[in-house]
């Protein structure tokens, strides 16, 4: 079987969807022939098993001239399936349209791109002019939409535009993930994310302003790109509070730095107000670090299964659940951290989050 790919970017600086591309393509490449078609861009991530393709950046989507790129390209692999990534930038919604139009079956996958919190920003500047010109139809045309968790296909359904969705999850290199040596506190709690209004950093900050001496020496990081402007904005509102000691900004990570930041963690904490999946909760469980996130993201198993915890959006949740955080002895960590591995060891391991695709787009096809 021969699969298309499309995704916007493959930046290391594209946070969690370059990554969901990287991850799902060592292991799908491996049960059919893949293709991926993206933009260059200067800090590509490596994909294994797959034919990577090119199309021009600087093509006006709505131009005969981007059409007949794609189309040229899409002729010539001749996929049996052709799989469109992300929302609100034109050429994900236009290239599904086209390849439909040419007769060819469409898998669609926002990325939680439309969950609420994300379409009610900026909705009648941005949102309602993309809906009109390109983003509706998109998923309207598409054979089958794909969502990574039942919360998102909850959204999707609610939205109308296209009521034939699977849900299948995010995956993790687990194999290649080394679970934490120690559960000594190293007094170290970890922010890694795209710093973006979005993640909930303010809760962050402010939760900690009200746990300012039970968190005497410890160092809160908070690792990711992020505007400029943004990131001072957060580092004046540390100041404000009089915790600006208790933090510390680095910047984007990777590789190995990244993997570091995670093991010598106590903690990890994602206080966002939406997120399709969250691709570093499932990094920081494989870790065997405690988690706690919101209920904006799809991770009830944190409770479930004690590996963390699962609050509502807001300061006052995220300090009491701190609170709770540090009362724990280091056998309480080490056993959530240990389940945290074991879920991800039995739900999301990329060999079975890839035989879900290929069932997928073997009932399409």
């Amino acid at each position: 079987m021969k699969i298309l790919h499309y995704i916007p970017s493959i930046d290391e600086t594209s946070g969690g969807v370059g990554a969901y591309m990287q991850l799902l393509a060592r292991d799908l490449g491996k049960l059919c022939e893949l293709h991926v078609v993206t933009h260059k861009s200067e800090r590509m991530l490596t994909l294994e098993n797959c034919q990577l393709h090119y199309i021009d950046l600087d093509n006006n989507p709505f131009s005969v001239k981007a059409k007949k790129e794609f189309i040229e390209l899409l002729r010539s692999i001749n996929p049996d399936i052709f799989h469109t990534n992300c929302c609100w930038m034109p050429q994900s919604a236009r290239n599904a349209i086209w390849a439909k139009k040419h007769g060819y079956k469409v898998a669609y996958t926002p990325h939680g791109m439309l969950e609420p919190w994300i379409m009610k920003r900026h909705y009648w500047t941005k949102k309602v002019p993309a809906m009109i010109l390109f983003q509706k139809r998109g998923l309207q045309v598409a054979d089958i939409l794909h969502a990574t968790a039942e919360s998102e296909k909850v959204n999707l359904m609610a939205l109308g535009w296209n009521k034939n969705i699977t849900v299948i999850p995010n995956c993790v290199r687990i194999d290649e993930i080394q679970l934490k040596s120690s559960w000594q506190r190293g007094k170290n709690i970890l922010f890694l994310s795209r710093v973006h209004v979005k993640k909930g950093i303010n809760f962050l900050i402010e939760a900690a302003s009200q746990l300012k001496e039970e968190l005497t020496g410890y160092t809160i990081t908070i690792a990711g790109p992020g505007d400029e402007s943004y990131i001072k904005e957060l580092k004046q509102m540390t100041v404000h509070h009089g915790i600006s000691q208790l933090f510390r900004f680095i910047g984007p990570v990777f590789n190995e730095k990244k993997w570091s930041l995670y093991h010598h963690a106590d903690l990890f904490v994602l206080p966002t107000h939406s997120e399709n999946f969250g691709i570093v909760v499932a990094e920081a469980l494989a870790c065997g670090v405690p988690v706690i996130t919101t209920t904006g993201t799809p991770w009830k198993k944190l409770d479930t299964n004690h590996c963390g915890w699962w609050i509502p959006i807001g300061t006052q949740p995220l300090t009491e659940a701190l609170r709770q955080f540090l009362k724990l002895d280091e056998e309480e960590l080490k056993r959530m951290g240990q389940n945290g591995r074991k879920l991800i060891e039995d739900c999301y391991s990329s060999e079975s989050v890839v035989k879900m695709f290929m069932q997928l787009y073997s009932s399409l096809a």
